[in-house]
């Protein structure tokens, strides 16, 4: 960064600044990875510079000869990362993905059934603060109180009665597989269109260790940037005859001209995807995530849903004694970060929850495995049985900056 240290050092020095504090704390975001130097390099490139509204072979401006090139591999890569019929890589973040589904066939005011934002689903899934529940008309369906899953029974009872023309699968906040062949059915049963949201599972699906919603869907959308471990971005998959109404929703539709660095940092991101070490990291996000839940649970931990089949865990903490925005201070306060998370019927407001969402994709590309993922737990669990004793707070943060210099984010090597 020699010219932006000559240029403007402050905001040098808060880059610099963040990358400090990423190496030297371990980072549980459920939405968070590491991006390679591969993709960072592409999100600084030229293409930064390039206006090329329209698509490949049809853009309102001069000049796109190598845009073109480069959306067209874009598009081509992820078409078979994923075994789709049609890719869109325009989108420029996973919800105006999901908008963009929802413009192309659909109209103001239809009916929409999709997961309940406090059940594990996301604002773009028809949220009452979001424009898509001001847009159109959402029902809602959540987990079982018993077993904090899906309940499928419950979704085709709702979709019998309240006649949707879209059902939407997906979560940000639910760690169990989704059913998606018995969605699907539940969707072709009312005629609906099936659109599946798969922006924290991305990297899984396409490596192969959870099964892939593509073939269930009409539509699915994700994120480049959480498991997938790419440039921020998002991407539309279709089938092919709704292809030309998913490209004139993102374009004229919702959006001007693509962000082509963003292009080609998914372009790179998908030819990654295809390599072993891609999917050594996916498999050990698994395993990690699956070791956080069996070590929370021997130290007395509620695991929402009993355990996890994804990347993520959701714990309650009230029988501890805390609230998700405690706990998460007291994390930070020695290095390990995490968010507070609502939890299914949770008596608390999304400011405090009862509950903390913990992701294993970053541990996992730094190399970490179930033998640091223990031991995350052990510091954890006593920052928390001990969060006013200073001194063995110190003694945790210590142990934390120790374990991240064993796993060095990009190391020189």
């Amino acid at each position: 960064m020699e010219a932006l240290a000559r240029h403007d050092p402050e905001v040098a020095s808060l880059i610099q600044a963040e990358e400090i504090r990423l190496e030297n704390t371990v980072d549980l975001i459920a939405a968070e990875s590491i991006t390679p130097p591969a993709i960072l390099e592409a999100l600084g490139s030229i293409f930064n510079t390039k206006a090329a509204e329209g698509y490949p072979g049809n853009r309102f401006h001069a000049g796109c000869r190598y845009a073109d090139a480069l959306e067209e591999l874009a598009v081509s890569r992820g078409r078979q990362l994923f075994a789709a019929e049609h890719v869109n890589v325009q989108p420029h973040c996973g919800s105006t993905a999901n908008l963009a589904v929802y413009f192309s066939v659909l109209d103001p005011g239809d009916r929409i059934l999709a997961m309940k934002l406090s059940h594990g689903g996301h604002l773009s899934h028809g949220a009452s603060p979001s424009i898509t529940g001001k847009y159109y008309q959402f029902q809602h369906y959540g987990v079982d109180p018993e077993t904090d899953t899906i309940d499928y029974d419950q979704v085709a009872d709702l979709a019998e009665r309240f006649r949707p023309k879209m059902i939407v699968a997906g979560a940000s906040a639910y760690s169990r597989l989704i059913d998606y062949e018995r969605l699907a059915q539940i969707a072709g049963d009312v005629s609906a269109y099936f659109l599946v949201d798969m922006a924290h599972i991305a990297g899984l699906v396409a490596a192969g260790v959870i099964p892939s919603p593509v073939p269930h869907s009409d539509f699915v959308t994700f994120t480049t940037y959480k498991t997938l471990m790419g440039g921020r971005g998002g991407v539309i998959i279709s089938r092919e005859k709704y292809g030309q109404k998913i490209d004139a929703a993102v374009f004229p539709g919702s959006q001007g001209t693509p962000a082509l660095n963003h292009v080609a940092a998914k372009a790179v991101c998908f030819n990654l995807a295809k390599s072993p070490e891609f999917k050594h990291i996916q498999q050990g996000i698994l395993d990690n995530a699956a070791c956080f839940a069996d070590e929370f649970d021997k130290r007395g931990y509620r695991i929402v849903s009993g355990k996890t089949e994804n990347h993520l865990v959701l714990l309650d903490l009230r029988s501890k004694g805390l609230a998700g925005n405690r706990a998460e201070s007291i994390l930070e306060s020695v290095g390990i970060i995490v968010n507070r998370n609502v939890i299914p019927r949770d008596p608390q407001p999304p400011g405090v929850t009862s509950g903390i969402r913990i992701g294993s994709t970053a541990i996992s590309a730094r190399g970490m495995g179930r033998a640091e993922a223990a031991q995350i737990v052990d510091l954890i669990d006593a920052a928390f049985q001990h969060p006013d004793q200073q001194t063995l707070l110190e003694e945790i943060s210590g142990a934390v900056s120790g374990l991240s210099r064993q796993f060095p984010i990009y190391n020189p090597a």
